[in-house]
């Protein structure tokens, strides 16, 4: 009997430490509301909306892969010119800040040649293709800035 005594004797402390335990909600996974942790929410896109709108309208004419607003990160697909249809593009614009600027943007650009065997194989890029993209978007983002504003 001494044994069952003992038993009920430890449910009741636990239960009874249960429940005043309960009311202190500082304590993590004790009892009170369980918060969601605070975060810092960004509403909108997390990079410059300007150097954002005028790389996709810079680079409209190149079928679009994939555009994340928030990591800052456009992927274009392979676009061939009628001029040139044995020679391919495919282009990747990283924007790094927040703000207007010339060192918050960067474009990579790849290009493939097709051989006489009709497969494509890599070869180099002008050195000024991937400064002449960068001029031309921060062009247009600081026409849409001015539009903007006025």
């Amino acid at each position: 009997m001494s044994l069952n005594k003992a038993l009920v004797r430890g449910v009741a402390i636990a239960l009874v430490s249960g429940v005043a335990l309960a009311g202190c909600s500082s304590i993590p996974f004790v009892g009170g509301k369980k918060s969601a942790p605070k975060t810092n929410v960004q509403q909108g896109i997390g990079v410059n909306g300007y150097l954002w709108r005028a790389s996709l309208d810079t680079l409209s004419f190149m079928p679009l892969i994939t555009a994340d607003p928030w990591g800052g990160v456009i992927n274009y697909d392979w676009y061939s010119s009628p001029q040139a249809p044995n020679e391919r593009f495919k282009a990747t614009v990283f924007i790094l800040d927040t703000r207007l600027r010339a060192d918050a943007l960067t474009v990579t650009v790849s290009k493939e040649v097709k051989g006489a065997d009709g497969q494509w194989t890599t070869a180099p890029v002008a050195a000024q293709t991937e400064s002449d993209l960068v001029n031309a978007i921060l062009t247009k983002a600081r026409q849409l800035n001015l539009a903007n504003a006025g």
